[in-house]
């Protein structure tokens, strides 16, 4: 594995930099794949050399970085866009309304799933794996959890509406 690692680094973090154009960024997306190629190379059958199969997983996870971090700065925008919509008052109650304070009323299960799916890109299925429940429960928790978003935020909206109309 020393010798593999010590061969390809170079080759694979040229790979990865030319997807991501960030030199640490590549770096650690290799670290990565050695990682879990370490941890699973029992499981693994190649039927290519391990280079082409290297440089095709590090490609791929160059293009899931990148999916992530596209997903991950959408989010922060739509926060701050949201943030600045927000009306001054401080004594409007939906002034406290944001996204966050309405993940924090969720309760902990949810929220990690809701995150885990949304803030940092996971699949259902990874994330089922990880938290050692059926993909369905995820897919549930979801569906909970944007339902209660879409409803708590209304109910912020149309009681930011009735604040801002008596005081005008």
């Amino acid at each position: 594995m020393e010798l593999l690692f010590k061969e390809y680094f170079p080759l694979l973090c040229l790979v990865s930099f030319g997807i991501v154009k960030d030199r640490d960024t590549a770096k650690d997306i290799v670290q990565e794949f050695f990682i879990s190629y370490w941890q699973r190379k029992e499981a693994i059958s190649l039927t290519v050399s391990f280079k082409a199969y290297a440089i095709k997983a590090v490609k791929n996870l160059s293009l899931k970085n990148l999916e992530k971090a596209k997903k991950q700065k959408s989010v922060l925008e739509n926060l701050s866009i949201e943030r600045s919509e927000e009306p001054k008052i401080t004594d409007i109650p939906s002034a406290n309304g944001s996204i966050l304070a309405l993940l924090d009323q969720l309760p902990d299960s949810r929220r990690q799933i809701f995150i885990s799916a949304i803030l940092n890109g996971q699949s259902y299925a990874e994330i089922a794996e990880n938290q050692g429940i059926s993909i369905n429960t995820v897919k549930t928790q979801m569906k909970r959890a944007y339902a209660f978003l879409r409803q708590e935020s209304a109910q912020k909206i149309i009681h930011s509406l009735v604040w801002i109309s008596l005081l005008h």
